[in-house]
């Protein structure tokens, strides 16, 4: 099923803060709220910082990083989210939007959890100690889990039944948890999480990467199916709930999903079809001696259905100002001239060298299917 309400957007541009979806003005600057950013420096932080700070509604913008932005007219504060003095960074701020995460393929798996989960610690304990009242976490719709009984789409309230075992996700698991008992812990701290779908623009994931692969993977007996989310439509709903627009736990993404036919069809990419057991067992292999950055755990969320309603953000008013052709063609044209190959990206010698399908097979289950080929031919 494609997209129920196709709408036809011209590609927007990510440096200026857009109008799209932009809550109607308050009548004075002096009477918002301020609003704190963590990872301000770059990515969606770098985007929600910059349109927070031009908005009318926004009293003042504190951006917190490792390093100082570009957002000249926000009050910059250079530490690490980890670092207890965060809390008198965030003394006077009214909300608190965390962004700063790792969730690169590249980062190792043990630091990149200490650095996440001891930095959502640190930002909630601060935010409470100092009178904040709302923070904001921004996790995924992986935490739903990507499983084959899934309802298409699943409902915002829908149970997590995510594992830990795809790229970060066991971090935003904990995230999640973390969220949940704050308010118990320290009375009068609201939590809004956000969970964006496939994110698109300037990301670089495991998703995003299976794109740029000479064939697109695909499970035999596998339902995928795929709901993108563009960056703009992510910080539009994170200023929804910076504003306190929404509460609670939502989804963001565009509307409706794509089938995987339709998104062979749209991108033009060839599939290429292996069996369960040839593509987990691989994956698993490969990752397990270093090849490749991403586990079996995320080749999951291609096979199954995780699509999930936006109905919270559509009932306040917000709507989507991208459809999912239009992000898949977005990703399309950021990600080509780049090879990867089982989540591992290739030089483009090295992509010309193997070919296409050739490199496919050598990096997706070479021994698996060398082994099969031997037990055939002794069979002969």
């Amino acid at each position: 099923m494609s997209s129920p309400d196709p709408q036809v957007r011209a590609a927007r541009n990510l440096s200026a803060p857009s109008t799209e979806n932009k809550p109607e003005k308050s009548r004075s600057k002096n009477r918002g709220p301020v609003v704190a950013v963590t990872g301000a420096a770059g990515g969606v932080g770098e985007l929600l910082t910059a349109r927070l700070a031009a908005s009318e509604e926004i009293k003042q913008v504190i951006a917190i990083d490792e390093r100082r932005g570009e957002v000249s007219e926000a009050t910059w504060h250079i530490l690490d989210v980890r670092d207890p003095a965060i809390a008198e960074k965030l003394r006077g701020a009214d909300v608190v939007v965390h962004l700063a995460l790792d969730l690169d393929l590249e980062t190792d798996p043990a630091a990149r959890t200490a650095y996440n989960v001891r930095g959502t610690q640190t930002v909630l304990t601060a935010a409470a100690a100092v009178g904040v009242h709302r923070v904001v976490l921004c996790t995924s719709a992986m935490v739903y889990g990507a499983l084959p009984d899934n309802d298409v789409p699943l409902a915002e309230d829908a149970e997590l039944r995510a594992t830990a075992e795809a790229t970060g996700v066991g971090d935003l698991l904990e995230i999640e948890r973390l969220g949940r008992r704050a308010p118990r812990a320290h009375p009068g701290l609201n939590v809004t999480v956000v969970r964006p779908t496939v994110l698109v623009g300037g990301t670089d994931t495991a998703l995003t990467r299976y794109f740029e692969s000479p064939r697109l993977l695909v499970v035999a007996g596998s339902r995928p199916t795929w709901q993108f989310c563009h960056v703009d439509d992510l910080v539009t709903a994170l200023e929804y709930a910076a504003l306190e627009k929404i509460d609670g736990e939502f989804a963001v993404g565009c509307d409706g999903w794509l089938e995987q036919e339709e998104v062979e069809e749209l991108s033009g990419v060839r599939r290429m079809e292996l069996p369960s057991a040839v593509a987990l067992g691989a994956a698993a292999r490969l990752h397990r001696i270093g090849l490749t950055p991403s586990p079996a755990g995320d080749l999951a969320y291609t096979m199954h259905p995780w699509v999930v309603s936006v109905s919270r953000l559509h009932d306040v008013g917000w709507r989507p100002a991208w459809t999912n052709e239009e992000v898949l063609a977005a990703l399309l044209e950021e990600v080509e001239g780049r090879h990867t190959v089982a989540g591992r990206r290739l030089g483009r010698k090295d992509a010309t060298a193997a070919g296409a399908a050739g490199a496919t097979v050598a990096l997706l289950g070479t021994a698996a299917l060398v082994r099969r080929a031997r037990k055939a031919r002794r069979r002969i």
